[in-house]
């Protein structure tokens, strides 16, 4: 299983983008998914998180409101909107896949990883 993150870049605090991450050679729906993220000198941290079927999703209360995660089977894709956007939200921004049904919220449930994006919000 591979992950590709893509999407990051500079935003001015307020500002919008979408961060995609897609999955090649495993079976997708199989898979619950995570975005986390990681500035310098922090910890890696739990953002959103979607279930094998979409249905279900949970956030981070950092980021409650303002960002949406979402996935797409048929494209082997897992979305990540984020508005409203703050200085606070810089970090390098992970994808991750985790083989079973729920979200989980501790890196250490994944199974796999992609190689990360850079988010950077100018005040």
């Amino acid at each position: 299983v591979q992950l590709q993150a893509s999407g990051g870049g500079l935003v001015q605090a307020g500002g919008s983008l979408r961060l995609s991450c897609a999955m090649s050679e495993g079976t997708f729906s199989m898979y619950s998914l995570g975005w986390f993220r990681q500035a310098p000198g922090k910890e890696r941290e739990f953002v959103a998180g979607i279930d094998r079927s979409g249905g279900s999703t949970f956030y981070a209360d950092s980021v409650k409101g303002r960002f949406t995660i979402s996935r797409d089977n048929a494209e082997n894709t897992v979305y990540l909107q984020m508005n409203s956007l703050k200085p606070d939200d810089t970090a390098v921004y992970y994808c991750a896949a985790r083989f079973g049904f729920s979200i989980a919220t501790m890196p250490r449930s994944y199974d796999y990883w992609g190689q990360g994006t850079q988010v950077t919000v100018s005040s």
